[in-house]
């Protein structure tokens, strides 16, 4: 694969790769460019010189073009799955709902065609106006992670193009080809040369570079909270605005009068989906304790029956790779440094064939994790859950809020008034009451404390990509007399 700078297709400046591996097996898919400096100079020199262009088609043609490059993929989806199965692992259901993820996305941003409006204010007399209209911000960096490689990739280019921005789009470097394909099929859409351009590699080698470059006016990433610490820090050279989706930690409560029977459906989806590899994953569970140790029973014997392995045949597949794999052995010894009782799972399956040397790991449930312990206060990303029993309302609530993160959370009660008290009470960027997740794209995704900053989704998460613009007007023929300067 290569990078795309300016329109052309090319190795990195210094002909330097770097190894794709397939999580599930191991084994290596293929390589992808170590970009340098120079690579990342001459990718966001095309996204400045041409997002002027760009912006003067107009928003309807943008949107034409945004929509063609929605029907190329449709068209060839299978391929996406194929990759998304091969490269990040993904089972092949969700490979799927990916995809469908990735068109929703698009179509949905493609709408805002004729949709972006600005104001017509009222001046301080009645021949003065005040337009304020919206402008794109000029280049954008996007920084897109593994564990949702396609959609990512397509809730970040479909606003930022839609909205007359040019965009350096940088994906992880553990899945690097899903991302080249999906940028392939909007140049092939009609998106002009240096509009969109495509660079790989290491964060630790060209990260920094590219966040703090003086030319790059917004950087949207989604990624880790340590990174995105780092990128704030870095961006202060050029006051770029920031769109960070950061980490999660969500709550899910199971009040005593919860419908069981839904509230383990959804959190077996809400724990295992991807392998717990998600930002809206429940990593906490506040169990009420009459429902408990029924609730505990059913949960274990549904997770007993999750197969993993395959990801054509499986029901979970594998971490990312090998670090995440012992991270998660990590947590483990945490588990049994501070004596909690392992329900089910806690190791590495014994898998055999191509998949012995994948980076799996089985579901996991560890009963009555203290709310201090690192379990329940960092991030965990991966197939481990906690559970942790409650009696009092206010007192859970308080639970709830008590993390550095701010994302996702869930509740699962028949009680109205509960529920309109966890609607202001629990300080997260979206609760499920009820319900699985994941966000709609009409939805603003968008977190409180250490989750980061600003949003994606929905009318909100677009003017993300637009700047106010304002115009002061005076029409009148009258003198003109001003206040505070004598003798004017």
């Amino acid at each position: 694969m290569k990078n795309l700078i300016d329109g052309k297709w090319v190795d990195s400046s210094n002909g330097n790769t770097l190894d794709d591996l397939n999580p599930s097996t191991g084994m290596k898919i293929d390589t992808f460019p170590a970009s340098t400096k120079e690579d990342v100079n001459a990718a966001i020199d095309a996204a400045e010189r041409t997002y002027g262009k760009w912006y003067d088609l107009g928003s309807k043609e943008r949107g034409r073009i945004v929509r063609k490059a929605g029907d190329l993929i449709q068209l060839k989806r299978k391929e996406l799955e194929d990759l998304l199965v091969r490269e990040c692992g993904k089972i092949r259901p969700q490979a799927q709902e990916e995809v469908n993820g990735v068109l929703d996305q698009i179509y949905y941003y493609a709408e805002f065609e004729r949709k972006i409006t600005g104001d017509l204010v009222e001046g301080d007399t009645s021949t003065r106006k005040i337009l304020q209209y919206k402008l794109p911000r000029g280049v954008v960096v996007a920084l897109t992670p593994w564990n949702f490689p396609a959609a990512m990739v397509a809730r970040k280019l479909a606003p930022a193009l839609m909205t007359g921005n040019s965009v350096v789009l940088k994906p992880s470097s553990d899945t690097p080809l899903i991302a080249e394909w999906i940028v392939r099929k909007f140049q092939e859409a009609g998106v002009p040369s240096g509009v969109l351009n495509f660079v790989t590699g290491k964060g630790s080698e060209i990260g920094d570079y590219i966040v703090s470059h003086k030319k790059v006016a917004l950087v949207t990433l989604t990624g880790s909270t340590g990174t995105g610490q780092r990128i704030i820090e870095k961006s202060s050279a050029n006051m770029a605005k920031l769109m960070l989706e950061l980490g999660g930690k969500a709550p899910f409560i199971v009040w005593k009068d919860a419908d069981m029977e839904r509230a383990l459906k959804t959190l077996v989806w809400a724990k295992f989906w991807n392998a717990g590899q998600s930002c809206i994953a429940a990593e906490r569970l506040y169990l009420h304790e009459d429902i408990a140790d029924k609730f505990k029973e059913k949960y274990v014997s549904m997770i007993k029956g999750i197969t993993v392995g395959d990801p054509e045949k499986s029901q979970m597949g594998p971490l990312i790779n090998k670090d995440a794999q012992k991270s998660m052995e990590n947590v483990m010894k945490v588990s049994s440094d501070e004596n909690l009782k392992v329900l089910s799972g806690g190791k590495v399956p014994e898998l055999s064939g191509d998949f012995k040397n994948g980076f799996f790991f089985e579901p996991t449930l560890i009963d009555n994790v203290p709310q201090k312990s690192s379990l329940f206060q960092d991030e965990i990303f991966g197939p481990i859950l906690g559970i942790h029993r409650v009696n009092d309302w206010d007192e859970t609530l308080k639970l709830a809020n008590d993390s550095q993160f701010g994302l996702a959370s869930y509740l699962f009660t028949e009680d109205s008034r509960r529920i309109f008290q966890a609607a202001e009470a629990i300080r997260f960027g979206e609760t499920y009451i009820n319900m699985p997740g994941p966000e709609s794209s009409q939805g603003y995704h968008t977190g409180f404390r250490m989750t980061g900053l600003a949003g994606e989704g929905s009318k909100y998460g677009i003017e993300e990509y637009l700047q106010i613009k304002n115009l002061y007007v005076d029409y009148s023929r009258n003198k003109l007399e001003i206040g505070g300067m004598p003798g004017f």
